[in-house]
């Protein structure tokens, strides 16, 4: 991920701190996927390898650092903003084992590695992702004080209505004639809502009332959009090397995407948009301090970026 967009003077220390909450996350991880009694051995490989697989680990980041940067009486330990975080990456790993799969996106590359019914097999594949998604839900449920309002944020950003729906228009404009409305709204569904649900779970775990959370998830959503422009841009113009997965699958599958509604350049343009103005919503929420200064940095990352 580029951070060339961000001040030379911050780079290395945005770096850092990535790169330790991320191994934070990466043990919190391993620790949730700890062998246990009638787990099958097997169906704990499947899921080891795309969980601890790599990863940018955003989502868990973006709900670290809003819990941090929002933090007010009565938050929650850091440890249970972690234990969420975790959790959350369990929902955005099994969306894309299912994603890869034969019937939905048919991909061989995950992350610069096989896809998970590639190393294993297609149904185990399927039940790796649903254990992740079960797993994930008995977390949430399991953080104190908080646990139901945690299971409602995810329930509804990854449900019907939300990644799940989105997923599935997705697949019904496949090939179809696009409108700006149609292309928005898929965006919106597969991929905003696991972007506002991080900053408003953080915003819940620092212990920000209805408002601030709702506001939170608002920010997330117009920076989600910007995310999934962007991503659109980088199949067409990334390689498969740099991405870690197969690139021009978009154009291949008629995907729903800015770039095939309207060029590289508008689409590009809108991406910008899309982030500047997400962006702005969320500086609005925080704190003028560092702390609020490293999340609006992160944020950047999501529309920023080259991979």
């Amino acid at each position: 991920m580029s951070v060339g967009a961000i001040p030379d003077a911050a780079r290395a220390d945005l770096a850092a701190a990535m790169a330790a909450d991320r191994r934070l996350v990466e043990a919190a991880l391993r620790r949730h996927l700890a062998p246990a009694p009638g787990f099958p051995p097997r169906l704990r490989r499947a899921m080891a390898h795309s969980l601890l697989g790599g990863g940018k680990r955003l989502r868990p980041l973006l709900l670290l650092w809003a819990h941090d940067a929002l933090r007010a009486r009565g938050a929650s330990p850091r440890a249970d903003a972690l234990t969420a975080a975790a959790a959350l990456e369990m929902i955005h790993t099994y969306s894309l084992i299912h994603d890869d799969l034969p019937a939905m996106d048919d991909d061989d590359l995950r992350r610069g590695r096989p896809t998970c019914h590639v190393a294993f097999d297609e149904a185990t594949a399927i039940l790796a992702g649903d254990g992740l998604q079960a797993l994930a839900f008995g977390l949430l449920a399991g953080i104190p004080r908080r646990g139901a309002d945690l299971v409602g944020i995810v329930a509804s950003a990854a449900g019907p209505a939300g990644m799940v729906g989105g997923q599935q228009e997705d697949l019904d404009a496949a090939g179809r004639p696009l409108t700006g409305a149609l292309v928005r709204r898929i965006h919106a569904g597969k991929t905003a809502r696991l972007i506002g649900a991080p900053l408003a779970m953080g915003a819940l775990l620092a212990g920000c009332g209805p408002a601030t959370v709702a506001a939170a998830d608002r920010a997330g959503r117009d920076l989600g959009l910007a995310f999934q422009a962007a991503d659109d841009l980088l199949d067409v113009e990334g390689a498969t090397a740099d991405l870690g997965k197969t690139a021009g699958k978009d154009a291949d599958q008629d995907k729903a995407t800015w770039v095939r509604l309207e060029g590289v350049a508008a689409a590009r343009a809108r991406t910008a948009r899309l982030g500047r103005g997400g962006t702005r919503r969320l500086r609005e929420l925080l704190p003028a301090d560092p702390r609020g200064e490293r999340l609006l940095a992160l944020v950047r990352l999501l529309w920023e970026r080259d991979r």
